[in-house]
């Protein structure tokens, strides 16, 4: 696979990676060894960033079409990231709030969906 791809699946940011996975594609061998025993630097990266915007995203529980409206586009480290959730700015708090009513909605629609099936049986 390619060393995008790789990255993306094991949740890191790839320019941050190192030069060898990123000059070369991935076999499948490769990439299930990396899950299963990951170097140093696999382990540094997953733990302290930087981290891909789908990381960062979920890590302030929020969407990463909310990161774009926030104009938030950079990778961000862990110790950002908590600054952050330390001291959230506006434009977090809005998009936190966004993103849970968006989960409340689909759970709503989740029990309607559940509610008329189990009346039609």
């Amino acid at each position: 696979m390619r060393p995008e791809t790789a990255a993306r699946k094991l949740g890191v940011y790839l320019p941050a990676t190192p030069e060898e996975f990123r000059a070369s594609a991935i076999t499948r061998e490769r990439f299930a060894a990396l899950q299963a025993d990951p170097p140093a630097w696999l382990a540094d990266l997953r733990r302290s960033g930087p981290h891909p915007r789908e990381v960062v995203a979920r890590k302030l529980g929020v969407s990463t079409s909310g990161l774009a409206r926030a104009g938030v586009k950079e990778a961000l480290t862990t110790e950002q990231i908590r600054r952050l959730l330390a001291s959230p700015p506006e434009w977090l708090v809005r998009e936190r709030a966004t993103q849970a009513a968006v989960r409340a909605e689909n759970a709503r629609i989740k029990d309607e969906r559940a509610s008329r099936r189990s009346r039609t049986r």
